[in-house]
């Protein structure tokens, strides 16, 4: 893990330096990403937003940055109002939930819940961008409802099309194996945002990189890892772009699983090595 004084260097230089993997082939990718763009709101008490402030997957949001917190039925979204696009998105996945068969849906649609601005499907239009959902419609299949959710524009960032259908799908698929082989999944993403003036027509901020967290409990032990993306046609496999907890949260400075007892969530957040996460699957 690295010491806080060289993370602090690193992010003050936009520079973050590898870690390293199990594996020395695997050649890991470093963004190079600078503290998340913030404004002069104050954050609300999370902890009191949420209807169920037990729940493992839900995000403590970094101070300072405007959000809404909107729970759906299937995820909870922590929605900022100068981005137009969600701080992040947390939710549950289960074996069962894995094994539903429901059709995707094609339509997105305004958040009826979003205060102010609504952003429309149209915003998207000829933006060079694709729709890039944060809980996956692939996440949704077991309900209708969950289904038609998962397509409010609240659940969706500008994002590069080579990576929404690249890697950032791989890891949804991966994340869809692990939560058959472990029973559940608790799962957080959503953008970094470094460029207010990087925007789609004057209303959506186009992220630099994404995040994604994922956690789960076998035989009685936790275990949680992530990953950083550059909005762009990444490269190589997931492995190369995989980051310890505690490392993303220094990116975004949000705090992830907060809900575990802090002994557990001190260990999971500082594993750098994913020996776990890489296991050959069963027979």
């Amino acid at each position: 893990m690295k010491t806080p004084n060289l993370i602090a260097a690193s992010l003050c230089s936009l520079l973050l330096t590898a870690c390293v993997m199990q594996q020395p082939t695997d050649q890991q990718v470093t963004p190079t990403i600078s503290q998340p763009v913030t404004t002069t709101y104050q954050a609300n008490d999370i902890q009191k937003e949420y209807k169920d402030a037990g729940l493992t997957e839900l995000t403590i949001t970094t101070d300072g940055v405007k959000e809404q917190i909107i729970e759906h039925m299937a995820y909870t979204v922590s929605y900022n109002s100068t981005w137009n696009e969600p701080n992040w998105v947390a939710w549950e996945l289960t074996r069962e939930e894995c094994s539903a068969q429901r059709g995707r849906n094609q339509d997105f649609e305004p958040d009826p819940q979003v205060k102010g601005k609504r952003i429309t499907t149209h915003d998207y239009s000829r933006s060079g961008y694709t729709r890039g959902h944060m809980a996956p419609a692939g996440d949704m299949k077991w309900s209708e409802k969950a289904m038609n959710e998962c397509f409010y524009t609240s659940n969706i960032c500008p994002q590069d099309k080579e990576l929404n259908a690249g890697l950032w799908e791989d890891v949804e698929s991966r994340s869809r194996y692990w939560a058959k082989r472990y029973g559940k999944l608790w799962i957080c993403c959503g953008p970094i945002v470094q460029d207010l003036h990087k925007n789609v027509k004057n209303k959506i901020a186009v992220p630099s990189h994404f995040f994604k967290v994922v956690c789960t409990e076998d035989k009685g032990k936790y275990y949680a890892m992530g990953f950083v993306f550059p909005n762009e046609n990444c490269k190589g496999d997931i492995w190369k772009y995989a980051y310890s907890v505690d490392e993303i949260e220094e990116l975004t400075g949000h705090d992830f699983f907060h809900n575990l007892p802090d002994n557990i969530e001190n260990r999971i957040e500082s594993d750098e090595q994913f020996q776990f996460w890489r296991r050959r699957p069963r027979n």
